[in-house]
């Protein structure tokens, strides 16, 4: 095909399906090799909490789980990479630039965002609900139960933390700025305390542990927008004089 002429409707569709078919492609392969180390990462993500099944397929349904979980975590950096491939063709030049510092961005945020949802907020609540385990009351944590409580956690913590960047690129298409964040900061707190209610398991603790690096995440967006429309500002004046 002629780099040079313009892709058709068809032409795109046809990309995107086989962009999509090489992220699934390669999300079917690492999972397939995290489920050959399926009973390491779970031994490792329990750290010593003793699980039960009582389903007699719910063993093997559980290593899946967390083969596919491994899986489409170490495929995020190629999903991200063919969603910017596939956007930036239709971009300006100054529109990629933006695409691939936000790409960049997110990647590192989602980092961050599963980086404390592991080493801050899964331990904390973990260590808050083993309090209630007293007496004759003891705490036999199903795998089904303990795996839907950790991904809830990894990925909504992974996700809220790209709040960010949406306020990066919407301030950089000037469709936010930092006037307006800073003028509707407490009814952001409100939303923040919904997002996290929404975004993590049902408890008080997780939401509270999402909600306070959300109300950092989102002072830092309002720096990222300021700093971008101060940018702008300075371009404007200089094109101007």
């Amino acid at each position: 095909m002629d780099k040079d002429k313009p892709m058709s409707l068809l032409d795109h569709f046809a990309e995107l399906r086989r962009r999509i078919l090489v992220v699934l492609a390669f999300v079917l392969i690492a999972s397939s090799l995290c489920f050959l180390r399926a009973g390491s990462i779970l031994e490792y993500v329990t750290r010593g909490i003793t699980l039960i099944y009582t389903h007699p397929s719910e063993g093997m349904m559980a290593h899946f789980r967390i083969a596919l979980t491994a899986g489409i975590v170490l495929s995020t950096p190629v999903m991200l990479y063919h969603v910017v491939a596939f956007l930036v063709p239709a971009l300006t030049k100054g529109e990629k630039r933006v695409l691939l510092a936000a790409g960049l961005l997110m990647l590192l945020l989602f980092g961050a965002g599963l980086a404390f949802a592991w080493y801050v907020a899964f331990p904390v609540a973990m260590e808050f609900f083993s309090k209630f385990a007293t007496g004759n009351l003891h705490a036999y944590i199903n795998v089904s139960e303990f795996l839907s409580f950790l991904t809830g956690l990894l990925l909504g913590f992974g996700l809220t933390f790209q709040l960010p960047l949406v306020f990066w690129v919407l301030g950089a298409f000037r469709i936010l700025t930092s006037r307006f964040l800073r003028s509707n900061r407490k009814y952001a707190v409100l939303v923040i305390f919904i997002v996290a209610a929404i975004a993590t398991p049902p408890d008080v603790i997780s939401q509270v542990l999402m909600a306070i690096p959300l109300l950092c995440l989102y002072e830092l967006g309002i720096i990222l927008v300021a700093v971008t429309e101060r940018k702008r500002r300075k371009i404007e004046e200089t094109v101007g004089a």
